[in-house]
């Protein structure tokens, strides 16, 4: 693996341990992190005891290739809607809420934005 790829795995790590810390002080209770299936993996899953929250957590060190929510496009989003229904089907979830948030990490100042409801499945999914 190259240095290069070390090193944004690495930021990508600490972005998400920067995610989960900052998700479970607002109330959240973490399921599970990278959840993976043949089709792709969601970063975290979590709940606020009312719903069923996929979260994409994107880190950047500075904005030279734009925010951090920019880099969620429209393959990735139907990734983690169909990672999302794997999930519902393998844990039996059925009639549960869900929502997708995405977790903005800038790792330069350690701020956190949380998105919450950042994309409609319905929309995105089909």
């Amino acid at each position: 693996m190259s240095l290069r790829k070390k090193r944004v795995n690495a930021h990508g790590k600490l972005g998400e341990d920067i995610a989960v810390k900052y998700l479970e002080t607002h109330g959240y209770r973490i399921l599970e992190r990278n959840y993976t299936t043949d089709i792709g993996e969601v970063d975290i899953f979590a709940t606020d005891n009312r719903t069923l929250v996929a979260v994409e957590v994107k880190s950047r060190l500075s904005l030279e290739f734009g925010t951090p929510v920019e880099a969620v496009g429209y393959a990735k989003v139907k990734k983690i809607c169909q990672v999302t229904s794997q999930y519902i089907k393998q844990f039996r979830l059925f009639g549960v809420k869900v929502r997708f948030d995405v977790v903005e990490v800038y790792l330069e100042d350690k701020k956190v934005n949380h998105i919450v409801n950042a994309f409609d499945t319905y929309l995105n999914c089909r």
